[in-house]
């Protein structure tokens, strides 16, 4: 019996889902939420084989969610079902470490393929987003090695927060201010194009820029 756990807001296709998975051989939707906003406690006190995420929900929504059970379980599969096919959502799941990768449109024994799929350790993804996904890996072998022209002391810089050094540990590793510190991470993030200490983070080792 594969067990789900299901986080979807719109209460006609939570109902319709849980009786589809249900109402199948093999299946067993285990509870059923709007939302993820305490997907942790969920997913332990549940104990799903597999856990199928919106990702439009109000309030914690479906990649929040997503990040949240990945910071304490990595072993629970989670495939994600949405009406979003777009780049920014497909790699925001995957690289957040979600299973799979579906859309609602896809027919019900379809759905319940990719479940099992899911379950068994497959990594189950509709057509149009498999295509987008080896489109993106593609993009991103073209972009290794490039440097984004950021100066020698910049990359001193990315490779320190790479290391996960504070900015406080950073001027005292380069002798300088605090605020010289700021002012290079300020411009490393206009040229790697990231808003946050963590996205740059994720494309030095992406793009292998340290």
């Amino acid at each position: 019996m594969i067990k789900v756990l299901l986080y979807e807001d719109n209460p006609q296709l939570r109902e319709g889902l849980t009786m589809l998975i249900s109402g199948s051989d093999g299946f067993e939707v285990v509870a059923a939420f709007k939302n993820c906003e305490n997907v942790v406690g969920e997913v332990e006190a549940y104990s799903p084989d597999v856990v199928l995420m919106d990702i439009d929900m109000p309030g914690v929504n479906g990649i929040e969610g997503l990040k949240r059970i990945r910071a304490v379980n990595d072993d629970v599969k989670i495939l994600m079902l949405t009406v979003f096919d777009d780049n920014q959502n497909v790699f925001q799941a995957i690289s957040n470490g979600a299973n799979g990768y579906v859309l609602k449109k896809t027919p019900p024994a379809r759905l319940l393929e990719y479940i099992a799929e899911a379950a068994t350790g497959g990594a189950p993804m509709t057509a149009s987003i498999a295509t987008q996904v080896l489109k993106m890996f593609a993009g991103m072998n073209n972009r290794q090695g490039e440097d984004y022209n950021l100066s020698d002391r910049e990359k001193q810089v990315l490779q320190l927060l790479v290391d996960g050094y504070s900015y406080k540990m950073i001027a005292s590793e380069m002798f300088i201010a605090i605020d010289t510190v700021r002012s290079h991470i300020k411009k490393i993030y206009e040229k790697l194009h990231v808003n946050s200490k963590s996205e740059a983070v994720a494309k030095a080792f992406k793009n292998k820029i340290v």
